[in-house]
């Protein structure tokens, strides 16, 4: 059993409708929702305030909480028989959030690309827990709880990064709409990896999920 690193991240709107996302490093790295980690002793919500403040720039107001999403490491052995070095489990509060003000306060660190996206046109490249809470928000769901099993990681190229997996068809993506009166069911996310691990601050940054 993996151990359990805590993590923030928000879909954050604009007055268009627009929403911001955060892409990693060069090359074909996925999209991801802009938020980091918890400090100890913080809260979330303001955890979530101050990392996409210092990821994008942004200033931004937390509207209410999407849910809970559970990144799950990899269980399977090692070639060699030993036991694996596993990645953590990443379990993400995911929350509501507008900008404030008309334009970011700041730059952003960390080799975060900004972007802004029409809720009909959002790229086709995501990591697995921000396409599902972008359905889940976009849909006006609160309060949901989801998992999503990892693959194992891909092999590391000399440069230190790793080759993102084939993009997910959407069909198969999106989380299934929850029945009437019934508990929202788990969602499995499609396998792959997430981008690589963020920049600065070290301490406060995780991979994006």
């Amino acid at each position: 059993m993996s151990a359990l690193t805590w993590a923030v991240a928000a879909v954050v709107t604009d007055d268009a409708g627009r929403v911001l996302l955060c892409r990693q490093g060069r090359g074909e790295r996925r999209h991801a929702l802009p938020g980091g980690r918890l400090r100890p002793a913080e809260s979330p919500a303001h955890a979530v305030v101050r990392d996409i403040r210092a990821e994008t720039g942004w200033e931004v107001e937390v509207v209410d909480l999407v849910g809970l999403y559970h990144l799950v490491a990899p269980c399977a052995p090692s070639p060699t028989g030993h036991p694996p070095s596993l990645p953590p489990d990443v379990l993400v509060h995911v929350f509501r959030a507008v900008v404030r003000g008309p334009g970011p306060s700041g730059g952003p660190v960390g080799g975060c690309r900004v972007s802004w996206h029409d809720p009909a046109a959002l790229p086709e490249a995501l990591t697995p827990t921000t396409r599902a809470a972008l359905a889940d928000a976009l849909a006006g769901r609160s309060g949901v709880l989801r998992h999503a099993a990892r693959a194992e990681t891909a092999p590391t190229s000399p440069a230190g990064t790793t080759p993102a997996p084939p993009t997910p068809t959407p069909d198969t993506d999106a989380p299934p709409r929850p029945t009437p009166g019934t508990d929202a069911p788990l969602w499995t996310a499609p396998t792959g990896h997430p981008p690589g691990q963020r920049v600065e601050p070290p301490t406060d940054r995780v991979a994006h999920p």
